[in-house]
């Protein structure tokens, strides 16, 4: 065996068992309704594979172009490592942000290829990266050549802890997302896309949940993954605990005043067979989810949705495509497993993400679990069976 493959094989196995060790929203006993899948993660879906590199470099003053660097890239892989087309929609509940490639999706209702999520600034060189690496995958060397194809990519701002104006991410750490994407359990927290993120002035970013459901007997999973950047103390509800009410303290040290709200980016990928049409009304759901938390979405916050389905349709010979959907009136478990899966996506962010301090000095404070605790009990809302 090659020193390198042994190599990644232990760094595999330790991050196996940090993940193990470290306690998700369920483990702390707050409490969900719906069934999970195995991981409780978008990677429940058949075929689905995430990656990330997590950029953490540097101290103090901010110093634009060294940093201190508080970022990093997500990569989602609704096929696997292929550029397989898959059914696809989208929908925006506030507009100030950025998700690539929706004139596409809009006219085609499909996606294809690796979905990415970074910080604000790096949003092109993501798109780049991940152009570069599929036509490096996938390029049959045509004259025409549209393996590049146009990546669908998404962002949050993290400049509160993050040199964002450095421009850290580069097609290297994107590449190394994308070929170390894997179909099991899911960093969460300070991690990828995630890194410098905040959430109800708590530390933020990365969160994933899964739903398990059945529809005239054939079963079908959906998973939710988002990066969160959003929200104020005050509005933050867990389980429908008003527990930023009863948080008012670890508030974020930050040298700037009136900052304004953030954004999240949210990823619905399922195996359950539905057109593009159905799709949209999935990702809307994720709305329903986002509100359970507490937000009413300000005005500043971007707030885009992309929803993908792993079951494609089959293309004949004679350029027809069949396609195996579900009616809408069967769709009521779709939307239920949204969001549920959402709202638990980002309570898991929450729980997972620690404290950070980023450029001059600012800092955000990983929400207390034995805090929590105490006030989901105070509430007759903590599942001591925990």
């Amino acid at each position: 065996m090659k020193k390198s493959y042994l190599l990644f094989l232990l760094l595999s196995i330790l991050s196996s068992q940090l993940l193990a060790q470290k306690p998700r929203a369920r483990d702390l006993g707050i409490p969900f309704d719906g069934i999970t899948g195995p991981y409780n993660a978008i990677t429940d879906v058949p075929g689905v594979e995430v990656g990330y590199k997590t950029l953490i470099s540097g101290s103090g003053e901010l110093k634009v172009g060294k940093g201190p660097v508080r970022t990093g890239v997500t990569v989602i892989l609704p096929k696997g490592k292929t550029d397989a087309n898959y059914p696809a929609a989208w929908f925006s509940l506030n507009g100030d942000g950025e998700l690539t490639g929706l004139p596409y999706i809009d006219d085609f209702g499909t996606g294809y290829g690796a979905i990415g999520i970074t910080n604000t600034n790096s949003v092109g060189i993501v798109k780049d990266a991940i152009g570069e690496w599929s036509y490096k995958k996938f390029s049959k060397g045509d004259f025409v050549d549209f393996s590049f194809g146009l990546p669908t990519v998404g962002e949050t701002w993290d400049g509160v802890l993050n040199d964002i104006s450095g421009f850290h991410v580069k097609k290297e750490h994107v590449f190394e997302a994308l070929d170390k994407a894997q179909d099991r359990k899911i960093a969460e927290g300070n991690v990828g896309g995630g890194t410098g993120m905040a959430l109800y002035s708590f530390k933020g970013g990365n969160g994933t949940a899964s739903r398990v459901f059945t529809i005239d007997s054939i079963q079908y999973t959906l998973g939710v993954f988002v990066q969160a950047n959003f929200g104020r103390r005050d509005e933050l509800t867990v389980a429908g605990v008003p527990v930023g009410k009863e948080i008012q303290d670890l508030q974020p040290i930050v040298n700037r005043e009136n900052r304004k709200d953030g954004s999240i980016i949210a990823i619905v990928g399922t195996d359950a067979p539905l057109l593009p049409n159905q799709l949209k009304l999935i990702a809307k759901r994720v709305t329903h989810g986002i509100a359970r938390t507490g937000t009413f979405s300000h005005h500043g916050s971007g707030e885009i949705f992309l929803a993908f389905s792993t079951a494609t349709p089959i293309y004949n010979k004679d350029k027809t495509e069949t396609w195996k959907v579900l009616p809408k009136w069967e769709l009521d478990p779709v939307f239920e497993a949204t969001v549920q899966a959402t709202e638990e996506a980002i309570i898991n962010a929450l729980v997972a993400a620690e404290d950070m301090e980023g450029i001059n000095g600012n800092k955000y404070f990983g929400i207390p679990h034995d805090r929590l605790k105490v006030i989901m009990k105070k509430y007759n809302r903590l599942d001591e069976k925990k």
